[in-house]
């Protein structure tokens, strides 16, 4: 792969990324490129378990408050900006880090921007239009006739396989793997995993954090300042939930339980997707111990690698 090697460190939501990173930074001249797609909206701090300031003052980060809650922020852009950071920590002389659990985001860096072939637009729509209202086994079961590398991901994954697939004649895959070549990230990867009952607990005592820290007061001040209930700031994981209490859907007292019911769901997610998803040098390791003990066994493993020694 072309690229230069970039340690990526992955895992579900709450698993430690933040503290490991933090950790990491006393061993290493780093600076952090944050692949969440929540905390690139401003003002969400609490809801989307951002850095304290100290610590975004201590360690530089990117890629953190970059968009105001009612903007959408795509993997592309993502990928095109991340590049940039990236390039600009090399040329500071510091080591840039990737830290997050947005998969999207992930592979868009790492796989290159993928640019779709010519499609045309009608048909397009009548593909569009018919893929809609199949069912979702039908959807995956279609994807991965039309493309043998389909690995999942939901509904809008499968409808776009299913898309390039009929319409330019060649896999999603393929045209994936000619902007993989392009890609000027080579990764080695970094998954941090825990047991799950640790991790349920760890998620069940971050939702009552956020709740006692004031999370539902924080997402009434955007609303308040006149951004939409649906806005992509307002639809992650840890704000949906406050946006329904302040809608007067759900009962307070169930913001947090709500809370840790909707992200133990989407750590799930996350830990299929870097199971499955991940292609490169993968490092696993135990993230139940503290982060420094962590971080010292990335640091000693990232000094072993070839390019590690040369960084």
């Amino acid at each position: 792969m072309a690229g230069v090697r970039v340690p990526i460190i992955v895992g579900p939501t709450a698993v430690g990324k933040t503290a490991v990173a933090l950790a990491l930074a006393e061993r290493l001249p780093l600076e952090v490129v944050s692949a969440d797609s929540r905390q690139i909206y401003r003002r969400l701090d609490i809801g989307t378990a951002k850095p304290a300031p100290r610590e975004l003052r201590r360690v530089p980060h990117h890629g953190i408050n970059v968009v105001s809650p009612g903007e959408r922020y795509s993997a592309g852009r993502f990928a095109r900006e991340a590049a940039g950071w990236i390039a600009a920590i090399r040329e500071r002389g510091r080591l840039p880090i990737v830290v997050g659990g947005t998969g999207l985001y992930v592979r868009a860096l790492v796989e290159g921007l993928f640019r779709e072939p010519p499609l045309d637009p009608e048909s397009r729509r009548a593909v569009g239009e018919y893929v809609a209202r199949l069912g979702t086994t039908d959807l995956v079961r279609w994807a991965s006739r039309l493309d043998p590398r389909f690995g999942g991901g939901g509904r809008q994954r499968a409808m776009r396989t299913i898309e390039i697939g009929l319409l330019s004649g060649r896999p999603l895959s393929h045209w994936q793997e000619r902007a993989r070549a392009a890609s000027e990230v080579a990764p080695w990867y970094v998954v941090l995993t825990v047991p799950r009952p640790i991790l349920h607990r760890r998620i069940e005592t971050r939702a009552e954090e956020m709740v006692h820290r004031g999370v539902i007061e924080e997402v009434a001040g955007v609303l308040a300042d006149g951004t939409l209930p649906g806005s992509p700031g307002l639809d992650g994981v840890g704000i949906r939930e406050v946006v329904e209490y302040l809608q007067g859907v759900r009962p307070r007292p169930m913001v947090g339980p709500g809370i840790a019911t909707s992200t133990r769901q989407y750590a799930k997610r996350q830990e299929t997707w870097f199971r499955h998803q991940l292609r490169g040098p993968v490092f696993t390791i135990d993230a139940v111990r503290p982060a420094e003990q962590v971080a010292a066994e990335i640091a000693a493993a990232w000094a072993g690698t070839k390019e590690g020694e040369g960084s």
